[in-house]
């Protein structure tokens, strides 16, 4: 078993987004759900950004969150664990894009 030092080990679990595109991680056009954040409610407390499974949470200083939607799954972890009640899930039907 190979020793990974601890310095190579990412904090608390987290990874970092990619920072270049991933062709391989595309969602397609299957998700059913899109998370949309209310910026008035939303603390940026960076929860979401931890628990995102696909890393499709942007974070900004001066700019509210907002996702990578070529990731995201739909999945609805982030609005599960936002603590502000910030983000919801609404169908992708009721989108023209």
């Amino acid at each position: 078993m190979a020793v990974v030092p601890y310095e190579r080990i990412p904090f608390a679990g987290t990874v970092p987004s990619p920072q270049k595109e991933n062709e391989g991680m595309i969602t397609g056009n299957w998700r059913t759900r899109r998370p949309i954040v209310d910026s008035e409610k939303c603390v940026k407390c960076q929860t979401c950004w931890i628990n995102c499974p696909d890393a499709c949470v942007n974070l900004n200083d001066d700019k509210p969150i907002n996702f990578n939607l070529k990731y995201c799954k739909g999945c609805g972890i982030c609005a599960e664990v936002c603590p502000a009640g910030a983000i919801t899930l609404v169908p992708e039907l009721d989108f023209e894009e």
